[in-house]
């Protein structure tokens, strides 16, 4: 039976209206974090990672620890260690973490090269004797500390562990838990990192914890909340005058912490030998805490952005890794904490492209070069005072694709004390 037009029209307007609303209320959902939103936007991104990432997450393939060599589309076949005519790199050695090339050995590795470019040792990272609950294709080798003896600390990525192995790749202890991926020794038997937002010492020889300092609890709340307005950037207002201001996902990001040492305590007079200077990512914040009050001394939001690895130097600066997301050209930056004068060490340009938009690590050598590693290129490289590429190093998987390489670290040639780490194949392998 047919119906009348005044019914169709009512229907046809119902439906409409049933659009619109869904539509509007979509949109406004989306601005607002209201159901569904997160949970699509969840969903989405988890479709896209599987599809992608399938191969790695059953073991055939390292897929989310290969990256495109540059961001040009092409790859050099020959490409690898090369050291530019002309120029002298620091001597010593590097030490370079990452994934394994030897899938068959371990998963991850630390690997040691010489000035020529040639791995003299490697330690065998097994995640899964830290954490054997977590596939460990899944996680991330990222910080790294060495110690004389040979010995190397690691901590991941999506991980729950953080360890200490020797020069076999043996565990001497490991910790589970969030820990995050900097590590950095004190010097007085120390090393600093993250866990979850907790700024935390352990003891380097047992794992054991030995001070914490909290973000949200110790900071940001230290003299009676007045620090509060420096670190509440990314924030969701209420919906009304009763509603609580709440936090959007990972506000903070910390990546990076790091104590001011004794013999370095000079060269900055304005704060004293035990500060602690941390990074968070996502307000692009660098900053100087008295770990005892948990109240700043110093602190700077940009011109860095996204940045990762700021380190005090002997000068009375501090330098930070500028990821530069976006932009297409990462910086080192050097800043004066007195006056916030900020210059550039080196950038990126279109002939000697360095750019990594999330990770990356650097490291002011003996000589005044800087070691530099361009995390999501899988390549390192060195650079003069005069910003003069010294020598470059891609870390080669196959014909397209380099391993991602999260942390490098020059040593001295005289810092092991037992000379080159060296150990049996058969233990190391086990």
């Amino acid at each position: 039976m047919k119906l009348p037009s005044s019914d169709s029209f009512a229907r046809g307007f119902f439906i409409a209206s049933l659009a619109l609303i869904a539509m509007v209320y979509g949109i406004v959902s989306s601005w607002w974090g209201w159901f569904p939103a997160p949970q699509i936007g969840e969903a989405h991104r988890t479709y896209l990672d599987v599809s992608r990432n399938w191969r790695n997450d059953i073991g055939l393939e390292p897929t989310r620890h290969l990256v495109a060599p540059n961001d040009t589309g092409t790859a050099s076949p020959d490409r690898g260690y090369e050291q530019r005519p002309g120029t002298e790199r620091a001597p010593g050695y590097v030490l370079i973490a990452g994934l394994s090339d030897d899938q068959d050995t371990s998963v991850f590795a630390v690997r040691l090269m010489d000035t020529s470019g040639q791995e003299v040792h490697r330690w065998p990272i097994n995640y899964e004797n830290f954490d054997p609950d977590t596939p460990p294709q899944n996680v991330m080798l990222h910080g790294m500390e060495v110690f004389e003896d040979g010995s190397v600390v690691v901590t991941f990525d999506v991980g729950n562990a953080i360890a200490r192995v020797d020069q076999c790749g043996q565990t001497m202890w490991s910790v589970r838990g969030g820990f995050h991926h900097s590590i950095a020794r004190d010097g007085a038997g120390g090393i600093w990192t993250w866990y979850g937002e907790d700024m935390v010492r352990l003891d380097a020889d047992t794992g054991e914890k030995t001070f914490s300092l909290n973000l949200r609890n110790d900071v940001i709340a230290a003299k009676g909340g007045d620090q509060r307005a420096i670190f509440d950037i990314r924030v969701r207002m209420p919906d009304d005058a009763d509603g609580r201001v709440t936090y959007l996902d990972d506000p903070f990001h910390p990546n990076d912490v790091e104590m001011l040492r004794p013999e370095m305590a000079a060269a900055f007079p304005m704060f004293e030998a035990g500060d602690l200077m941390f990074s968070l990512r996502e307000p692009n914040l660098v900053a100087v805490v008295d770990p005892q009050t948990g109240i700043l001394k110093w602190w700077q939001h940009g011109p860095w952005f996204k940045q990762h690895d700021p380190d005090f130097e002997p000068d009375g600066t501090i330098t930070v890794f500028d990821n530069a997301t976006g932009a297409m050209q990462s910086r080192i930056l050097r800043i004066d904490p007195r006056d916030r004068r900020v210059t550039v060490d080196f950038r990126g340009t279109e002939d000697e492209p360095f750019y990594t938009w999330r990770r990356g690590k650097h490291q002011t050598l003996p000589n005044g070069n800087l070691l530099l590693t361009e995390a999501e290129h899988g390549r390192l490289l060195e650079v003069s005072a005069q910003g003069e590429v010294v020598w470059t190093h891609d870390m080669v998987w196959d014909e397209d694709s380099n391993l991602i390489v999260t942390e490098a670290r020059h040593v001295p040639e005289d810092f092991f004390s037992n000379g080159v780490p060296s150990c049996n194949e058969t233990i190391a392998s086990r």
